[in-house]
């Protein structure tokens, strides 16, 4: 049975637990939070004592899981067995014959992380029929910022859309690194205060001023000026920002291109075309669109690619140029 993280977190909590727990893809948050939540709901903490077996793939192999797994809880209605880093368990294909006919009073997750299991193999079909699967997927870039307002929704704190998307922009879609950021904030800012671009800057660093969001509104006006002061800040920081500066500048004239094919239509369906949530950047890339010919924003494509494979060291030494350069060329390049 395959289920999504909302459904299977909402059986959780029902206290509803199956046999056995596949959890496996390229997101590791969401593995750890379903681990996590069973080890510390399913039994209590004396129960544990004697009921909680923890294994490692690279340390272990089916037959020390299917062992422990066939045992019988003392004390306890049920027994919890955890097989972490199953991706590196050389005979894990082996524990088939336990899924498909596992002990009804062992919980069994098996935790594989860093990609996904092919489940059209034996024992991926057998995963299916037998045990509850999640497939733990990266957010695309676009979703982070309606997860972090969710996120802190569900902590009853509340973020407003612009700072939310400050975050995602300068962090990326890594949820356990905007966590432990967050964590920061909830840590600073009083309860019932909307966390704003000012807790940003003063508690995890982005500043508010020159950041990632405030370059691509310089792009959009053609400000030369301002675009160089926040590379210059970039190159000031002492971070490598280039791969998701460049990143967030190709998603933006991204945007900006497709609004050109859907300015005619009405703002709703504009939106929609642009798989935004709301209307707070439509008006800057409508300002863009009207500052930059398709043609010219094809080449602006051209110049992002190449600035980013330089960026990874692809022809970097050919190039002679800094991290810093790549960016203050690409920027000429776009406004000129």
């Amino acid at each position: 049975m395959v289920l999504s993280f909302s459904d299977l977190m909402n059986k959780l909590k029902k206290k509803t637990f199956e046999p056995v727990y596949f959890l496996h893809g390229e997101e590791s948050y969401f593995i750890d939070i379903v681990c996590d939540y069973i080890e510390d709901h399913l039994l209590s903490d004396s129960e544990k004592a004697f009921n909680f077996s923890l294994f490692y793939g690279k340390d272990s192999d089916h037959r020390m899981v299917t062992d422990t797994s066939r045992k019988y809880p003392m004390m306890a209605e049920k027994q919890l067995v955890i097989l972490k880093e199953a991706q590196d368990m050389k005979t894990l294909k082996d524990l088939q014959a336990y899924i498909e006919l596992p002990t009804p009073s062992t919980v069994l997750v098996i935790a594989y992380k860093n990609g996904k299991l092919n489940m059209n193999t034996s024992l991926g079909k057998v995963l299916k029929d037998k045990a509850v699967v999640l497939e733990s997927k990266p957010l695309y870039d676009n979703q982070v910022g309606q997860w972090i307002e969710e996120y802190l929704t569900g902590l009853q704190r509340k973020i407003d859309y612009e700072s939310a998307s400050l975050i995602a922009a300068n962090i990326g879609s890594d949820l356990q690194k905007i966590v432990n950021e967050l964590e920061k904030l909830l840590l600073n800012v009083p309860q019932g205060q909307i966390i704003s671009k000012g807790d940003i800057e003063k508690h995890i660093g982005i500043s508010r001023e020159f950041n990632v969001f405030e370059l691509q509104k310089a792009l959009a006006v053609k400000d030369i000026l301002l675009a160089n002061k926040i590379v210059s800040y970039f190159s000031d920081s002492g971070k490598n920002q280039n791969i998701p500066v460049i990143f967030s500048v190709f998603s933006f004239f991204s945007k900006v291109y497709k609004y050109q094919f859907v300015a005619h239509l009405p703002e709703k369906e504009q939106l929609e075309a642009l798989d935004l949530k709301n209307n707070y950047f439509l008006r800057d890339y409508k300002l863009a669109a009207s500052k930059f010919s398709q043609a010219k924003l094809v080449s602006i494509f051209h110049h992002l690619k190449e600035a980013d494979l330089h960026s990874k060291g692809v022809n970097y030494q050919a190039t002679s140029k800094s991290n810093d350069d790549i960016l203050r060329q690409l920027v000429w390049q776009i406004l000129h």
